[in-house]
């Protein structure tokens, strides 16, 4: 009987020391920086998620795993999301990550984005949201009346930056902090009172920065095209800018805008609406935002690219000084559309 207790006690020994080997060594099996745990909705079942850290190979031990995550109830209290694993990490440390819901935190990059699928695809990318439900948000009145903007002007809650949020957050609460920030940004630098003595809304004043923004990339110019969008709309001149058409065409690849676009009945072709467009074209950044509210005052009506195809421009006043710089622009795109054309890639 001694003997039999003996050989249990050894036994029980010898398994209470792999376990805890097992549990306390390094329990990842790949070989990168960092994998991905998953917990989808409906799916945080003990089976469901030994089956996902099985199929994906992110742990040594699953079994080992299942048994110490049962000891501690983490099947009851499991919340669906996403976890990081990262590349070393005990059996013990996963486990507690797992039963205090310590989530990854999720970036979301904003950058520059033109239509709204552009938004939609980035969030169903990224989280745990369908981009189809996203385009149904974005493209409702009614949801987005909470954030005082409709289909049009929606883009004025984004300022491109990095986001930090969980991979199951919801849409509605990623755009809440999107306004917040927005908001936030508004409240500071005089921004308010600089847009009013412009005699512009803060959403009209974002519409005029999307403009500007796809017009260059050079700060110097950024603060004269918007000088010279401002003087137009104090004239009552129409913008006609560029960029509206091509949003209006859907087409960003455009590198001239021919007569036949001018026509084009989009309440976004700035060349037959005067005034600003219904909304922005595209999320500025914030600093050519503070260029716009910053603008220079000017007598600066036009501008065109300069014909040596450096990415500046050049300003009039007049509209005979603007077309004899026009003119030296287009002779100089038609030699080299010419040459391109004769090219032995074409």
């Amino acid at each position: 009987m001694k003997k039999i207790l003996l050989i249990l006690l050894l036994l029980f020994i010898v398994t209470a020391g792999i376990f805890s080997w097992q549990s306390l060594t390094s329990g990842t099996s790949f070989e990168e920086k960092s994998r991905y745990l998953v917990v989808e909705e409906g799916r945080n079942t003990q089976k469901d998620v030994i089956q996902t850290l099985q199929q994906e190979h992110l742990v040594k031990h699953p079994g080992t795993f299942s048994l110490l995550a049962t000891a501690w109830g983490i099947w009851n209290k499991l919340k669906p999301g996403k976890y990081e694993i990262k590349k070393g990490d005990n059996l013990f440390s996963i486990a507690r990550m797992l039963r205090n819901n310590r989530q990854a935190s999720i970036k979301l990059v904003i950058n520059k984005l033109r239509v709204k699928e552009d938004l939609a695809h980035l969030v169903g990318k990224n989280f745990n949201t369908d981009s189809v439900a996203v385009m149904n948000f974005l493209q409702s009145n009614d949801s987005l009346k909470p954030f005082g903007v409709d289909t049009n002007t929606v883009f004025t809650l984004i300022l491109p930056d990095t986001y930090s949020f969980y991979w199951n957050t919801s849409f509605n609460k990623i755009l809440r902090k999107l306004a917040d920030t927005r908001n936030a940004f508004w409240g500071r630098d005089d921004r308010m009172q600089k847009a009013q003595q412009l005699s512009f809304t803060p959403e009209e004043a974002y519409t005029l920065a999307s403009i500007v923004e796809e017009e260059t990339n050079f700060e110097s110019d950024k603060s004269k095209i918007a000088g010279v969008y401002i003087n137009r709309l104090g004239k009552d001149m129409p913008l006609q800018a560029c960029p509206t058409i091509k949003y209006a065409m859907k087409d960003f690849t455009l590198t001239r805008i021919y007569e036949k676009y001018l026509s084009n009945p989009s309440p976004y072709n700035t060349y037959r609406k005067k005034g600003l467009p219904p909304g922005p074209i595209c999320t500025p950044s914030p600093k050519t935002i503070d260029i716009v509210l910053n603008a220079p005052r000017t007598d600066y009506l036009y501008f065109v690219a300069k014909s040596d195809f450096s990415g500046y421009h050049h300003f009039s006043s007049t509209y005979e000084e603007h077309m004899q710089y026009a003119r030296e622009y287009q002779k100089a795109l038609d030699i080299y559309m010419a040459k391109k054309q004769n090219s032995p890639e074409h």
